[in-house]
Protein backbone atom coordinates (compact mmCIF):
# COMPACT_ATOMS: atom_id res chain seq x y z
CA UNK A 1 0.00 0.00 0.00
CA UNK A 2 1.47 3.29 -1.01
CA UNK A 3 1.19 6.98 0.83
CA UNK A 4 -1.64 8.03 -1.19
CA UNK A 5 -4.04 4.99 0.07
CA UNK A 6 -2.88 5.44 3.67
CA UNK A 7 -3.93 9.01 3.65
CA UNK A 8 -7.34 8.23 1.34
CA UNK A 9 -7.99 5.58 3.68
CA UNK A 10 -7.75 7.83 6.94
CA UNK A 11 -10.11 10.27 5.13
CA UNK A 12 -12.43 8.14 4.72
CA UNK A 13 -12.77 6.65 8.26
CA UNK A 14 -12.41 9.95 9.77
CA UNK A 15 -15.76 11.49 7.28
CA UNK A 16 -17.09 8.10 8.48
CA UNK A 17 -16.56 8.48 12.00
CA UNK A 18 -18.94 11.67 12.34
CA UNK A 19 -22.14 11.39 13.32
CA UNK A 20 -24.63 12.58 10.18
CA UNK A 21 -27.34 13.87 12.66
CA UNK A 22 -24.95 16.24 14.52
CA UNK A 23 -23.20 17.95 11.74
CA UNK A 24 -23.42 21.75 12.76
CA UNK A 25 -25.96 23.82 10.96
CA UNK A 26 -23.57 27.37 10.84
CA UNK A 27 -19.81 26.89 11.23
CA UNK A 28 -17.68 30.18 11.75
CA UNK A 29 -13.90 30.17 11.43
CA UNK A 30 -11.12 32.92 11.86
CA UNK A 31 -8.71 32.38 9.40
CA UNK A 32 -5.71 32.99 11.63
CA UNK A 33 -1.90 32.54 11.49
CA UNK A 34 -0.80 33.17 7.55
CA UNK A 35 1.48 35.76 8.26
CA UNK A 36 3.16 33.75 10.98
CA UNK A 37 2.93 30.77 8.69
CA UNK A 38 4.99 32.63 6.20
CA UNK A 39 7.77 34.19 8.42
CA UNK A 40 8.16 30.62 9.87
CA UNK A 41 9.64 29.88 5.97
CA UNK A 42 11.82 33.00 5.48
CA UNK A 43 8.66 34.29 3.15
CA UNK A 44 6.83 37.50 3.07
CA UNK A 45 3.61 37.93 4.82
CA UNK A 46 1.79 37.97 1.76
CA UNK A 47 2.84 34.51 0.73
CA UNK A 48 1.27 33.07 3.53
CA UNK A 49 -2.11 34.69 2.44
CA UNK A 50 -1.75 33.64 -0.72
CA UNK A 51 -1.37 29.70 0.88
CA UNK A 52 -4.33 30.35 2.90
CA UNK A 53 -6.54 30.45 -0.26
CA UNK A 54 -5.99 26.58 -0.67
CA UNK A 55 -7.25 25.95 2.43
CA UNK A 56 -10.55 28.46 2.12
CA UNK A 57 -11.15 26.28 -1.25
CA UNK A 58 -10.83 22.94 0.90
CA UNK A 59 -12.44 23.87 3.83
CA UNK A 60 -15.74 24.73 2.15
CA UNK A 61 -15.89 21.96 -0.41
CA UNK A 62 -15.46 19.77 2.84
CA UNK A 63 -18.09 21.81 4.58
CA UNK A 64 -20.33 21.27 1.44
CA UNK A 65 -19.97 17.65 1.65
CA UNK A 66 -20.48 16.80 5.13
CA UNK A 67 -23.73 19.15 5.23
CA UNK A 68 -22.53 22.01 7.27
CA UNK A 69 -25.29 24.40 5.73
CA UNK A 70 -23.88 28.26 6.51
CA UNK A 71 -20.11 28.85 6.91
CA UNK A 72 -19.08 31.74 7.96
CA UNK A 73 -15.36 32.42 7.24
CA UNK A 74 -13.59 36.08 8.65
CA UNK A 75 -11.56 37.10 5.56
CA UNK A 76 -10.83 40.66 6.64
CA UNK A 77 -11.83 42.90 9.60
CA UNK A 78 -12.11 46.65 10.16
CA UNK A 79 -8.63 46.66 12.30
CA UNK A 80 -6.85 45.23 9.35
CA UNK A 81 -6.44 48.59 7.72
CA UNK A 82 -3.95 49.09 10.18
CA UNK A 83 -1.64 46.44 8.54
CA UNK A 84 1.20 47.85 6.21
CA UNK A 85 -0.01 49.46 2.68
CA UNK A 86 1.53 47.08 0.69
CA UNK A 87 -0.72 44.11 2.83
CA UNK A 88 -3.53 45.43 2.59
CA UNK A 89 -3.33 46.50 -0.96
CA UNK A 90 -2.87 42.18 -1.63
CA UNK A 91 -5.40 41.42 0.65
CA UNK A 92 -7.96 43.96 -1.47
CA UNK A 93 -7.19 41.48 -4.30
CA UNK A 94 -7.25 38.41 -2.99
CA UNK A 95 -11.20 38.04 -3.18
CA UNK A 96 -10.93 39.09 -7.00
CA UNK A 97 -8.26 36.34 -7.15
CA UNK A 98 -9.53 33.37 -5.01
CA UNK A 99 -13.49 33.67 -7.11
CA UNK A 100 -11.75 34.34 -10.52
CA UNK A 101 -9.87 31.13 -9.86
CA UNK A 102 -12.87 29.52 -7.72
CA UNK A 103 -16.16 30.70 -8.69
CA UNK A 104 -17.12 28.23 -11.47
CA UNK A 105 -16.62 25.56 -9.12
CA UNK A 106 -18.44 26.93 -6.28
CA UNK A 107 -21.21 27.28 -9.12
CA UNK A 108 -21.19 23.71 -9.59
CA UNK A 109 -21.02 22.87 -5.96
CA UNK A 110 -24.54 24.87 -5.38
CA UNK A 111 -22.86 26.95 -2.77
CA UNK A 112 -24.32 30.48 -2.58
CA UNK A 113 -22.10 33.45 -1.40
CA UNK A 114 -23.04 36.84 0.48
CA UNK A 115 -20.32 39.01 1.91
CA UNK A 116 -20.89 40.06 5.73
CA UNK A 117 -19.28 43.64 6.09
CA UNK A 118 -19.40 47.23 5.06
CA UNK A 119 -18.75 47.13 1.39
CA UNK A 120 -18.42 50.66 0.75
CA UNK A 121 -14.64 51.29 1.75
CA UNK A 122 -13.97 48.68 -0.45
CA UNK A 123 -11.65 49.64 -3.56
CA UNK A 124 -13.76 49.45 -6.47
CA UNK A 125 -12.15 46.05 -7.91
CA UNK A 126 -12.89 44.41 -4.73
CA UNK A 127 -16.57 45.00 -4.46
CA UNK A 128 -17.23 44.56 -7.90
CA UNK A 129 -15.82 40.57 -7.83
CA UNK A 130 -17.50 40.35 -4.68
CA UNK A 131 -21.04 41.88 -5.63
CA UNK A 132 -20.22 39.62 -9.35
CA UNK A 133 -19.82 36.29 -7.39
CA UNK A 134 -22.97 36.94 -5.26
CA UNK A 135 -25.06 37.68 -8.19
CA UNK A 136 -24.08 34.81 -10.14
CA UNK A 137 -24.45 32.82 -7.06
CA UNK A 138 -27.93 33.86 -5.89
CA UNK A 139 -29.89 30.99 -7.46
CA UNK A 140 -28.26 28.82 -6.25
CA UNK A 141 -29.52 26.66 -2.89
CA UNK A 142 -26.52 24.80 -1.64
CA UNK A 143 -24.40 25.64 1.48
CA UNK A 144 -24.04 29.15 2.10
CA UNK A 145 -20.26 31.29 2.09
CA UNK A 146 -20.50 34.13 4.13
CA UNK A 147 -17.40 35.95 3.65
CA UNK A 148 -17.18 38.50 6.48
CA UNK A 149 -15.04 41.29 4.21
CA UNK A 150 -14.16 44.77 6.32
CA UNK A 151 -16.39 43.35 9.30
CA UNK A 152 -16.51 44.26 13.11
CA UNK A 153 -18.58 43.35 15.53
CA UNK A 154 -18.09 46.41 17.49
CA UNK A 155 -19.17 48.43 14.34
CA UNK A 156 -22.02 46.50 13.55
CA UNK A 157 -23.32 46.40 16.96
CA UNK A 158 -23.21 50.65 17.38
CA UNK A 159 -25.25 50.52 13.66
CA UNK A 160 -27.62 48.25 15.37
CA UNK A 161 -28.33 50.50 17.97
CA UNK A 162 -28.14 54.07 15.80
CA UNK A 163 -31.09 52.39 13.66
CA UNK A 164 -33.24 51.16 16.75
CA UNK A 165 -32.57 55.07 18.19
CA UNK A 166 -33.94 56.53 14.84
CA UNK A 167 -37.24 54.51 14.94
CA UNK A 168 -37.47 55.46 18.70
CA UNK A 169 -36.93 58.84 17.40
CA UNK A 170 -39.13 58.98 14.57
CA UNK A 171 -41.76 57.33 16.58
CA UNK A 172 -42.18 54.38 14.72
CA UNK A 173 -40.62 52.04 17.51
CA UNK A 174 -40.96 51.85 21.26
CA UNK A 175 -38.35 51.26 23.08
CA UNK A 176 -40.39 48.75 25.41
CA UNK A 177 -40.62 46.90 22.00
CA UNK A 178 -36.56 46.74 21.97
CA UNK A 179 -35.78 43.07 22.51
CA UNK A 180 -33.36 40.35 21.15
CA UNK A 181 -34.89 39.37 18.48
CA UNK A 182 -35.11 43.80 17.73
CA UNK A 183 -31.09 44.12 17.43
CA UNK A 184 -30.91 40.50 15.53
CA UNK A 185 -33.35 42.09 12.79
CA UNK A 186 -30.76 44.75 12.28
CA UNK A 187 -27.57 43.26 12.36
CA UNK A 188 -25.86 42.83 9.26
CA UNK A 189 -26.59 38.76 9.91
CA UNK A 190 -30.18 39.26 10.13
CA UNK A 191 -31.69 36.06 8.68
CA UNK A 192 -28.78 33.91 9.49
CA UNK A 193 -28.93 31.73 12.18
CA UNK A 194 -26.43 32.20 15.06
CA UNK A 195 -22.89 29.54 14.29
CA UNK A 196 -23.22 26.73 16.12
CA UNK A 197 -19.10 26.30 16.06
CA UNK A 198 -16.70 28.87 15.90
CA UNK A 199 -13.13 27.41 14.81
CA UNK A 200 -9.92 29.21 15.57
CA UNK A 201 -6.32 28.80 13.84
CA UNK A 202 -3.05 29.53 15.13
CA UNK A 203 -3.59 29.30 18.77
CA UNK A 204 -4.78 32.52 19.42
CA UNK A 205 -7.55 32.44 22.13
CA UNK A 206 -9.81 35.32 21.82
CA UNK A 207 -13.03 36.48 18.97
CA UNK A 208 -10.93 39.85 17.51
CA UNK A 209 -14.29 41.74 17.41
CA UNK A 210 -15.80 38.94 15.44
CA UNK A 211 -19.70 38.32 15.96
CA UNK A 212 -19.59 38.99 19.23
CA UNK A 213 -23.47 39.23 19.64
CA UNK A 214 -23.94 36.28 17.84
CA UNK A 215 -21.32 34.06 19.43
CA UNK A 216 -23.31 33.84 22.95
CA UNK A 217 -23.75 29.93 23.00
CA UNK A 218 -21.44 28.87 20.29
CA UNK A 219 -19.32 26.40 20.93
CA UNK A 220 -16.07 27.62 20.60
CA UNK A 221 -12.73 24.97 19.21
CA UNK A 222 -9.22 26.37 18.86
CA UNK A 223 -6.21 24.46 17.22
CA UNK A 224 -2.31 25.53 17.08
CA UNK A 225 -2.44 24.70 13.24
CA UNK A 226 -2.19 27.69 11.00
CA UNK A 227 -4.79 28.45 8.60
CA UNK A 228 -2.46 27.49 5.60
CA UNK A 229 -2.05 24.61 7.08
CA UNK A 230 -5.31 23.87 8.16
CA UNK A 231 -6.75 20.35 6.36
CA UNK A 232 -10.08 18.80 6.14
CA UNK A 233 -8.73 16.42 8.15
CA UNK A 234 -8.38 19.58 11.25
CA UNK A 235 -11.80 20.36 10.23
CA UNK A 236 -13.39 17.18 11.10
CA UNK A 237 -11.63 16.95 13.88
CA UNK A 238 -13.36 20.38 14.90
CA UNK A 239 -16.64 18.96 14.08
CA UNK A 240 -15.85 15.56 16.39
CA UNK A 241 -15.51 17.82 19.11
CA UNK A 242 -18.29 19.42 18.46
CA UNK A 243 -20.43 16.07 18.16
CA UNK A 244 -19.18 15.44 21.94
CA UNK A 245 -20.43 18.25 23.65
CA UNK A 246 -23.57 18.56 25.71
CA UNK A 247 -25.57 22.23 24.41
CA UNK A 248 -27.19 23.18 27.44
CA UNK A 249 -27.92 27.05 26.52
CA UNK A 250 -27.91 28.33 30.44
CA UNK A 251 -30.81 25.37 30.92
CA UNK A 252 -30.01 21.91 32.59
CA UNK A 253 -29.93 18.71 30.82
Amino acid sequence: MNLKDLFQRKTTSNVNELSSGGVPYHVAVIMDGNGRWAKKRGLPRIAGHRAGMESVKNITRAANDIGVRILTLYAFSTENWKRPEQEVEFLMRLPQEFLLLELKSLIKQNVRIQILGELESLPKHTRESVSEAVEKTANNSGMLLNIALNYGSRFEIVNAIKSLAEEVRAGTLSPDDIDEEAVNSRLLTKGIPDPDLLIRTSGELRLSNFLLWQLAYTELWFTDVFWPDFTKEHFYEAIRAYQKRGRRFGGLK
